[in-house]
C-alpha cells in the first residue's frame, strides 16, 4: 500500500491518500509517490479490465513486466492501494508451471483469471496486509498450490519462507529477502536470472510511484531503512512493486526513498524542537502533513509514530546513523 506513513507530509499526505487505509503497505502519505488517489483508482479499474481482455484475446494473463514475469493488476482500487493490488506471475519460457506472488484480494474473477494460465506451483506473499493475502485460502482452494509467507499465520499448507532462502519454482530461481520495515513480515523475492540486471518483486517496501506507509507500530522506520540499504545493494535490477508501475532501476528507487525519508525526519526534528512539551503525536502531523486529506489522517498519524520513535531512539543513541 501507499506510504501513509509519508503522508504524514504534506506532499506525503497527499500522496498518502492514494494508498489509502494503513492496512496496505501504501497507507503513508510519506510522498507524492502515495498518489494512490481518485485518479488512480479510476486508471487501476481500467487497467484491471485491460488486462482481463487483453488474456481473453491472446491467452496470456496480465501485463508482461520482465522476461520471466508478468503482472494481473487486482480490481481494488483506493487511497491505499493506488491502482490495486498487482499479482505477479512468474514463468521462466517453456516452464509447465509458474508462481504467483500476492493474489490479492477476494475476487473470484481476478483469481480465475490467475489460475487460468499454467498450472500455479507456488503461491508466495510479500507481506501480511489484507490486499495481499485475502484471497490466499480461496486461490490454495482453486489451485491445489501452496501458501508460503515470513509469518506462518499467513502459510496455507505450506513452510514459513526463511531469510535468503532459495527457492526453484516455476522453471527458475527465486531468492528471499527479508525487508522488514513497511510491515515486519515484509519480504521482497529477487530473481537474479530475469534478464541482464534481474529483477525483485518488491511488494511495498518499494512502490511504483509515491512512497511507502511505515505501519507503525508493525512497521519501523530504523529497519526500512536497513530494508532499502540492502535492496540498493543489489544493484540496478528492475523493480516489480506491488502497486503502480515498473522501475527501471532498484538502486536509484532505494536512494530516492532513502533521501525523502531523511528529510522528513528532518522537517519532523524541526518542529518537534519547536513544539518542545507540547510536540504531541496529533500536533506534529497537523504541521508536517498539513494538507493530509481526513480519509487517510490515521495513516498519516501511523507514519508520524514511526519517525517520533526513530527520533528518540536517535536521542537515545539507539538509532543507526
Amino acid at each position: 500500500m501507499d506510504d501513509a506513513t509519508d503522508a504524514t507530509d504534506a506532499t506525503d499526505a497527499t500522496d498518502a491518500t492514494h494508498r489509502g487505509s494503513t492496512g496496505h503497505g501504501h497507507t503513508s502519505n510519506d510522498d507524492t509517490h502515495d498518489t494512490h488517489n481518485t485518479h488512480d483508482t479510476a486508471t487501476g479499474a481500467a487497467g484491471a479490465a485491460g488486462a482481463t481482455g487483453a488474456a481473453g484475446a491472446t491467452g496470456a494473463i496480465g501485463e508482461r513486466t520482465s522476461e520471466l514475469t508478468r503482472r494481473l493488476l487486482a480490481p481494488n482500487p483506493g487511497p491505499m492501494t493506488l491502482d490495486g493490488t498487482n499479482s505477479y506471475i512468474i514463468r521462466a519460457p517453456n516452464a509447465e508451471t509458474c508462481v504467483v506472488v500476492d493474489p490479492g484480494p477476494l475476487h473470484e474473477g481476478h483469481l480465475k483469471l490467475l489460475a487460468s494460465g499454467a498450472p500455479v506451483e507456488l503461491v508466495l506473499i510479500t507481506h501480511h496486509h489484507s490486499d495481499h493475502t485475502e484471497a490466499s485460502a480461496r486461490f490454495a482452494a482453486i489451485t491445489g498450490a501452496q501458501v508460503r509467507a515470513l509469518d506462518p499465520a499467513f502459510c496455507v499448507d505450506g513452510a514459513p519462507l526463511v531469510d535468503n532462502e532459495e527457492i526453484v519454482a516455476g522453471g527458475t530461481r527465486i531468492r528471499v529477502l527479508a525487508t522488514p520495515g513497511h510491515s515486519s513480515d515484509s519480504v521482497c523475492f529477487v530473481l537474479p536470472d530475469d534478464g541482464p540486471t534481474g529483477s525483485v518483486l518488491t511488494g511495498d517496501t518499494i512502490l511504483g510511484r509515491g512512497t511507502t506507509i511505515i505501519a507503525h507500530p508493525d512497521g519501523n522506520l530504523a529497519e526500512y531503512l536497513h530494508s532499502l540499504e540492502l535492496l540498493a545493494g543489489i544493484g540496478d535490477a528492475v523493480a516489480l512493486p506491488a502497486h503502480g508501475d515498473s522501475l527501471e532501476n532498484l538502486m536509484a528507487a532505494c536512494e530516492r526513498y532513502r533521501a525523502h525519508r531523511l528529510a522528513r525526519l528532518a522537517e519532523v526534528r524541526d518542529v518537534v524542537a519547536t513544539l518542545g512539551p507540547d510536540a504531541t503525536v496529533e500536533k506534529v502531523t497537523d504541521l508536517v502533513y498539513a494538507d493530509t486529506d481526513p480519509a487517510i489522517r490515521f495513516a498519516a498519524e501511523a507514519s508520524m509514530r514511526a519517525q517520533l520513535e526513530y527520533l528518540e531512539s536517535e536521542a537515545a543513541g539507539s538509532a543507526p546513523a
